[in-house]
């Protein structure tokens, strides 16, 4: 079968880091992967062979000299807001992480790079790009016995906060009591994401709903811990597990 321009681009990858090692590094193990990559060694050189070559995805050292992983976040996103972004951290740099998340950056790993976590990263960037050209909605409920369960697939962002709201409404008009947020294996919150999530919490608590969570990533589960949410909601990790357990 011959494959479609939007499929050939899909298989680019560009990595942007000041260090030759770790640049090494990740050719070995993207090649792996059937990646066609490219490398950059600054942001700068970075931005350049992403108007030249057009990856949709992008991973890119957060603190380096020069233009830094911040910068070339926010200009790949003004220039290709569907990009999958993911930006590589330093062990105790969540904060850069979240910060990053709120520019809309897709994931985050961190450094030294263990080979598990860019798989899962690279598997969760190419489902949710995969996801967005198939068109589907990324939000769908369910009824699982008297407990609602609304999927997330994709990225959780602005243009989410309309189907939650509606799936949300459903759960109010079902008079049910129980809402089950199950996030997909593949699902990315961004910082819009995060403040649609808290406000539906804080909506639930108003209106006698309980709202847990499961699927949540290990990287999602630290950005919701340090953000709050993780006090707020119990999260699980199968959505079997967040159906039967009743509430303290």
């Amino acid at each position: 079968m011959t494959e479609t321009k939007e499929e050939i681009e899909q298989e680019k990858i560009l990595v942007i880091d000041d260090e030759k090692t770790t640049l090494k590094m990740f050719r070995l193990f993207l090649d792996l992967y059937g990646f066609d990559i490219y490398t950059a060694e600054s942001g700068e050189e970075g931005l350049e062979l992403f108007d030249r070559e057009k990856p949709k995805i992008v991973l890119t050292d957060i603190k380096m000299p020069g233009m830094d992983g911040i910068e070339v976040l926010k200009e790949i996103k003004r220039r290709a807001p569907g990009t999958e972004v993911i930006v590589i951290t330093g062990h105790g740099d969540m904060d850069l992480a979240i910060q990053a998340l709120n520019l809309d950056a897709a994931d985050f790993i961190n450094k030294p790079i263990q080979r598990k976590s860019l798989e899962n990263g690279l598997t969760r960037a190419r489902d949710r790009l995969k996801i967005a050209c198939s068109r589907q909605n990324e939000v769908n409920t369910r009824m699982e016995n008297s407990t609602l369960v609304i999927k997330i697939e994709g990225n959780l962002s602005t243009h989410s906060d309309q189907y939650l709201k509606d799936a949300y409404l459903q759960a109010l008009n079902a008079s049910v009591k129980k809402v089950v947020l199950h996030f997909d294996s593949s699902t990315s919150v961004n910082g819009a994401g995060i403040a649609i999530l808290t406000q539906l919490v804080l909506d639930s608590e108003k209106d006698g709903i309980e709202i847990v969570m499961a699927g949540l990533s290990e990287n999602f589960k630290q950005v919701f811990d340090i953000v709050g949410l993780s006090r707020m909601v119990r999260l699980y990790t199968t959505v079997e597990e967040a159906c039967s357990t009743q509430r303290h």
